[in-house]
């Protein structure tokens, strides 16, 4: 049996939509971010990650948030829940990031459905970075890793990870992307 094609107009599509549900989560009101491709794993030197996944019949998506509990990233944290950086302690810290890890797995769950119907998602894992070394043993369709830049934050890294468990085509244009404000709305 060969393996799954995941064409480039898909892994286009995957990395479009993981770049909105970034900016969507991970960036602060009113604030851009450059998103830029890296080559491999050799730059990201962060000590942990969250991993989530979103999954269908027809893939799984891991996504990986690197990142290093240090003054620098607990204060982009604070400033994204509007506290200040000495009121998160350790456990409000890595609730912060896993919360963004999952808004930001959410708003590419919901994108996703306009293209895949039976979508679920995982609660975030957190776990040492040097995992992310193992990827090819998941027989991964498309890896891509991506530095995150944000005016006055320290650099930040995502790992996304597609396992096509069957041929894929599909095509996302910027100009179909929601842009959505994350407000619930109750009926």
């Amino acid at each position: 049996m060969s393996p799954a094609v995941l064409s480039q107009s898909a892994q286009d599509g995957f990395d479009l939509l993981l770049g909105q549900a970034l900016r969507a989560s991970l960036v602060p009101p009113g604030q851009a971010a450059e998103l830029t491709v890296l080559s491999d794993l050799a730059g990201i030197d962060e000590r942990q990650m969250v991993v989530l996944t979103v999954s269908s019949y027809l893939f799984r998506v891991m996504l990986m948030f690197h990142f290093t509990p240090d003054v620098a990233t607990r204060a982009h944290f604070a400033r994204l829940n509007q506290v200040a950086p000495g009121e998160l302690g350790d456990q409000a810290f890595m609730d912060a990031i896993a919360e963004c890890g999952n808004l930001c797995c959410g708003v590419l769950n919901r994108d996703l459905g306009n293209f895949f119907p039976h979508l679920g998602m995982s609660t975030p894992n957190v776990i040492d970075s040097r995992c992310a070394a193992y990827l090819q043993a998941l027989n991964a369709t498309h890896v891509r890793h991506l530095a995150v830049d944000i005016p006055d934050t320290r650099r930040f890294h995502v790992s996304l990870c597609i396992s096509a468990h069957a041929d894929m085509d599909f095509a996302v244009s910027a100009q179909e992307i929601e842009v959505d404000t994350g407000e619930l709305e109750l009926f």
